[in-house]
């Protein structure tokens, strides 16, 4: 039981499970700022463009309820398949543009990245001082001593 506790804990530590676990709770707050989005801005603007007092008007009742027998209404929900369209498009633009940012922020790294190895590449290297030059060197000070 001990080993498997270890293991979980190495496991919960490793960085990617921590940055997986970041990335759910701002995926969560960020599902609650397009939801609010879609339903408190864009979902009110579609129902005054159709003149509706809200989007549950864009629904379709195909029955009306009947409480003498003990039925319940039966309505095709438009506006609420505007709406969860509309959550999905705006998340989908979204992820969509922070994915074109990354890329161009990698494209233009690996841009200067290759762009510094070719400079470095483009210098000439100073020409290395054979052993025996090296010799002759230390022996001219030691001369000089």
């Amino acid at each position: 039981m001990k080993k498997f506790f270890e293991e979980f804990k190495t496991f919960i530590t490793k960085g990617n499970v921590l940055d997986m676990a970041v990335g759910v709770i701002v995926g969560g707050a960020f599902g609650a700022i397009t939801s609010s989005l879609v339903g408190n801005v864009i979902t009110p603007l579609l129902a005054w463009l159709f003149k509706a007092p809200n989007t549950d008007a864009l629904n379709i009742t195909l029955r009306a309820a009947d409480e003498a027998a003990g039925t319940e209404a039966v309505v095709l929900g438009l506006g609420t398949f505007v709406g969860a369209i509309i959550n999905f498009l705006v998340i989908a633009l979204v992820l969509f543009s922070v994915i074109k940012a990354f890329n161009k922020a990698r494209e233009l790294a690996e841009a200067k990245l290759k762009k510094e190895e070719e400079e470095a590449a483009a210098e000439p290297e100073e020409p290395k001082p054979t052993t025996e030059e090296l010799l002759t060197a230390i022996l001219d000070e030691m001369k000089k001593k």
